[in-house]
């Protein structure tokens, strides 16, 4: 892509009204844009971040049997009174609305008993499952806090699958395959080094479910964690834990943390309370198990920003930055540069503004691709191209033949 051709232009100026740095560099760079607290546009650039993630996590999830749908965000009422949780009491975050008769509707928030509905039309009998479905949507929670950015949003997409199960042992079975794919995820999301599966509160059969916590000083939690064993404790629930997993205290590190993904096992409470039941081996009504697996996609977004960003701007991973590299031509070095960009614009993001070569080295390193390739006068005299690493500022002069396989594109 030409940047002249990018409707959205950066900003050296920091937003006012926002006080997270995810967000302060997201808009800066033209990446999203703030309607109001806690709901964001994503523009071009954004996007593209936004479907690289989807790409990671959409391939682990068909990786375990997972298969692609998308459910409505319009919500049914007596769905969610059948398991109390249309009361306001219980679930705080509702958005609701109504048609032009009066009937009153939810904004989706999650899936689990609108999933549980659909499946009665398709399982009937214990030799339909297990199955396991999931989809991104935008999910729409009404926080009262909408302070951290795209970390925590009123409107936000999330990828939620669902799992439903014929038996226990075969529900556990599973919801432990999709915790090692939780695990790859986030290590090919770059964050894995510092991501924790994580005891939380809310188990259905234990004290605990699991979170997929992330260290990161713009988080909202509090993690302990034991890195020799790679797992970590909130700490809402961490002398329970300490005694129920036989932890050494002494070992646990406190650390500000941010939770990027859930996974939860209901067990067969949340059937048997809607009803949802399937024809066993025995010919008899039982319910089904249920387990839900979460990942905040524009979560993880934000999170690899406060983590990786320097006082320079944005600083992303390989795996899903927009563009693998920034490409400016200078001078003479120009011609070069429009060569090199003929037939690879998904992979660069040329700079070709009539604009002073300061002021594209600046945008290069607030938009944070992994690379940055300058070809100008005094790169070509060296030999070549000045190939820079983002991440640490490294360069080197690369011949302009060798470019491409330099940066695999």
């Amino acid at each position: 892509m030409r940047t002249s051709k990018l409707f959205t232009k950066t900003s050296k100026n920091t937003p006012a009204d926002e006080v997270s740095r995810n967000a302060q560099l997201l808009i800066r760079a033209g990446y999203v844009y703030k309607e109001m607290a806690g709901v964001y546009a994503y523009l071009p650039l954004g996007l593209r971040v936004i479907e690289n993630i989807k790409k990671i996590v959409r391939e682990e999830m068909n990786a375990v049997d997972g298969q692609e749908l998308i459910m409505t965000n319009l919500q049914d009422k007596a769905t969610w009174e059948k398991t109390d949780r249309w009361d306001e009491r219980n679930v705080d975050v509702w958005f609701k609305t109504a048609l032009q008769d009066g009937t009153e509707l939810g904004l989706a928030w999650s899936h689990e008993e609108p999933i549980l509905k659909m499946t009665q039309q398709y399982v009937s009998s214990y030799r339909d499952l297990p199955m396991s479905m999931y989809q991104f949507q935008v999910k729409m929670r009404n926080e009262l806090r909408a302070k951290s950015g795209v970390m925590r949003g009123r409107e936000f997409i999330m990828k939620d699958m669902y799992s439903l199960h014929a038996s226990q042992e075969d529900c556990d079975e599973y919801y432990e395959r999709v915790k090692q794919a939780y695990v790859k995820i986030f290590d090919r999301l770059g964050l894995g080094n510092d991501t924790f599966v994580t005891f939380a509160s809310g188990g259905a059969f234990t004290k605990f479910s699991h979170e997929f916590q992330t260290i990161c000083e713009a988080g909202e939690d509090w993690l302990y964690v034991d890195r020799g064993q790679g797992i970590g404790v909130n700490e809402e629930v961490l002398e329970d834990a300490v005694s129920e997993l036989g932890l050494d205290r002494e070992k646990l590190e406190k650390v500000r943390s941010a939770e990027v993904g859930n996974i939860f096992n209901f067990g067969n409470t949340k059937a048997e309370e809607m009803g949802v039941t399937y024809k066993s081996e025995a010919n008899e009504d039982v319910p089904a198990y249920l387990a839900s697996y979460g990942v905040g996609v524009n979560r993880v977004m934000g999170v690899i920003v406060e983590k990786f960003a320097d006082d320079k701007g944005i600083v992303w991973p390989e795996a899903v930055a927009p563009f693998r590299a920034s490409l400016i031509g200078i001078g003479e070095g120009i011609t070069a540069a429009d060569e090199l960009y003929a037939g690879r614009e998904e992979s660069l993001l040329y700079d070709d503004r009539d604009v002073r070569p300061g002021e594209k080295f600046a945008d290069a390193e607030l938009m944070g691709m992994p690379y940055r390739v300058v070809i100008s006068d005094k790169s070509l005299a060296a030999g070549g191209a000045e190939l820079t690493v983002r991440a640490t500022g490294e360069s080197k002069i690369v011949a302009i033949e060798e470019i491409v396989g330099a940066l695999d594109i």
